[in-house]
């Protein structure tokens, strides 16, 4: 079975490390296509490149313009590859204009898995089936979130009735819609997937991102992704988020900070 997911990530392979891909518009929201979607077909034509390391690590990217659907061009380098792990850059061009630029960390999880030592828990959520769709949601939904099914905490839902509760907080369960199961490419879409956390806080509008940090901590079990997105500080017209994800075993399987800006709307 084909999957949505994997048809937004493709890429067509050309010389000296460059890739034609197609940006798709069902993952747009706001003033262009989401950026967890574009990092991950960043990520996919990394990890191309790098057969023996084929998980990203730790993935940092700037973006320096909104990228819209249509065709564009990512070019890579190896620029280091050791033993254990492998360093490498990407860019995406589109319009003759670069609009992403990511520096990437890649190795093998399956190599990397051991013991797990944190005192970070699972954040507590009602299962999925007492959560709320997205789709019962008031008013229109952008099509990023028709790709998942995607089910609010009610505690962190008040934003989408007018009333934020000012804790700048946003918790979710998260799945492909179409059944494709997580990987590590996945979870680098789900990191930026959510609502911006802003909204708790009153805001509305796009906030776009200007930089975008994940660090893939393992190779997520298949089922539901427990989510949580929340930011401390919002000064001069930007905001920070972290975001935390749980696999269906309870397992921190990624991490992520991005500095966005604040919505006008």
């Amino acid at each position: 079975m084909a999957h949505e997911f994997d048809a937004a990530i493709a890429h067509t392979p050309g010389p000296d490390g460059r890739y034609d891909v197609r940006l798709d518009e069902g993952w747009h929201i706001g003033g262009g296509v989401n950026g967890g979607i574009l990092l991950s077909t960043l990520a996919h034509a990394i990890g191309t490149q790098l057969p023996a390391k084929p998980d990203p690590l730790v993935v940092s990217a700037h973006y320096l313009g909104a990228s819209v659907p249509g065709e564009a061009t990512v070019s890579t380098r190896v620029i280091r590859e050791g033993g254990t792990v492998a360093t490498a850059e990407a860019t995406l061009h589109q319009d003759g204009r670069e609009k992403i630029a990511v520096l990437a960390t890649y190795g093998d999880l399956g190599r990397l898995d051991g013991e797990v030592r944190t005192p970070v828990e699972p954040v507590a959520m009602p299962d999925p089936d007492q959560c709320i769709p997205a789709d019962m949601a008031p008013g229109r939904t952008p099509p990023l979130m028709d790709r998942f099914d995607l089910r609010f905490d009610p505690a962190t839902i008040g934003w989408a009735l007018g009333e934020p509760s000012g804790e700048g907080e946003i918790r979710a369960w998260m799945r492909l819609k179409d059944g494709r199961e997580p990987d590590p490419l996945v979870l680098l879409t789900i990191v930026d997937a959510l609502p911006p956390v802003v909204f708790d806080l009153g805001y509305r509008g796009w906030a776009p991102t200007l930089e975008l940090t994940a660090h893939v901590r393992a190779r997520p079990a298949p089922g539901w992704l427990r989510v949580r997105a929340w930011t401390t500080n919002v000064a001069g017209g930007l905001f920070e988020e972290d975001c935390e994800v749980w696999d269906s075993t309870g397992r921190l399987v990624a991490q992520s900070r991005q500095l966005a800006m604040t919505p006008r709307g």
